[in-house]
């Protein structure tokens, strides 16, 4: 088994010493991603659009790794405000229907205030 790390290219995977994502074997793990645009580093302040840019650059990661979310396994969303999560749930279902993956959801701080959402996932790709 290789393990194999890859890099949005964000400045804060240096400052704190993470990746974006991690495979090892079949597994890949995503790293909590928010919804800046990273080619221009700029974050929208509308819920939903920050939603839909996370699940772009989730998408991103895992294509990198050779999955999709029809390979996502599990996936947790932190959102700083607990109420606002059912607005996101057209979004989500949107990537997520047809897998249904496991999830879990925690109202929690960001580290920038102007993140409104934060989502990690959990893929596994078989080599079958």
């Amino acid at each position: 088994m290789t393990r194999r790390l890859i890099s949005s290219g964000s400045k804060f995977e240096q400052e704190v010493g993470y990746s974006r994502v991690v495979i090892d074997g079949e597994w890949v793990f995503v790293s909590g991603t928010t919804g800046f645009d990273y080619a221009t580093m700029t974050i929208s302040d509308n819920l939903l659009d920050q939603t839909e840019q996370t699940l772009k650059n989730i998408q991103s990661a895992l294509r990198q790794a050779g999955a999709d979310f029809a390979d996502v396994v599990r996936v947790n969303y932190i959102v700083p405000k607990g109420e606002r999560f059912a607005d996101c749930w057209p979004v989500l279902r949107k990537y997520f229907g047809a897998s249904r993956p496991a999830m879990t959801m925690i109202s929690a701080g960001l580290l920038d205030p102007r993140m409104q959402i934060e989502i990690e996932v959990t893929a596994r790709v078989s080599s079958a």
